[in-house]
């Protein structure tokens, strides 16, 4: 009860992130389907819902096909439940990760349990959050050394590289951030949207 089932789908974000990939504007795809730019911007903005004859003449201007765009849509619900039973998770002591947040949406959320390959650098386009749920980890960040225990969380503006490992066999690690696909990056002369 609650869980995820069946949504309608949410075409938009699909046709936008289709469009900014072959870095065209609404006005390109607008000249190229015969749509007008505030119809495809709605669309975009899930304002609109497109007719299968519209969506066909978008899924062409972005040289893919409405099938394509309609697999790539996200579920348009507000709830969703990611269940443990669900994901075939092993016994704690064996090290995995998660997504804790299913489909293409503007947060993303991963679980980490155990060690991971420490010695691996990461650098993300937009801001993370890091929660110890259980155990210790030690995270290097900006030539600095921090030590998190249970219950300790760290903030990471996008762009910052670190690496962080666990030092319990037994530590979980919530890693909550800003989709990738997101444009949530600094701006040089302006403030953060």
């Amino acid at each position: 009860m609650g869980d995820h089932k069946e949504q309608p789908l949410r075409v938009g974000a699909a046709v936008r992130r289709r469009r900014r990939a072959l870095d065209l504007t609404l006005a390109v795809v607008a000249e190229r389907s015969g749509l007008s730019v505030p119809f495809l911007s709605q669309i975009e903005n899930e304002r609109a819902r497109p007719s299968r004859s519209s969506l066909e003449k978008v899924a062409d201007a972005l040289r893919t096909t409405a099938v394509e765009l309609l697999a790539a849509a996200d579920p348009a619900c507000s709830v969703d439940v990611v269940r443990a039973e669900d994901t075939g998770l092993e016994p704690l002591h064996e090290p995995r990760a998660r997504s804790l947040v299913r489909g293409h949406h503007q947060m993303h959320a991963s679980e980490f349990t155990g060690d991971h390959d420490a010695g691996r650098e990461f650098q993300y386009r937009n801001d993370q959050l890091m929660y110890v749920a259980d155990g210790v980890v030690e995270i290097e960040a900006e030539g600095r050394a921090y030590r998190l225990g249970r219950g300790d969380t760290l903030y990471l503006t996008g762009g910052v590289r670190h690496r962080w490992r666990a030092t319990e066999s037994d530590t979980r690690v919530i890693v909550v951030a800003v989709a990738e696909h997101i444009e949530a990056v600094r701006d040089k002369d302006g403030p953060r949207p």
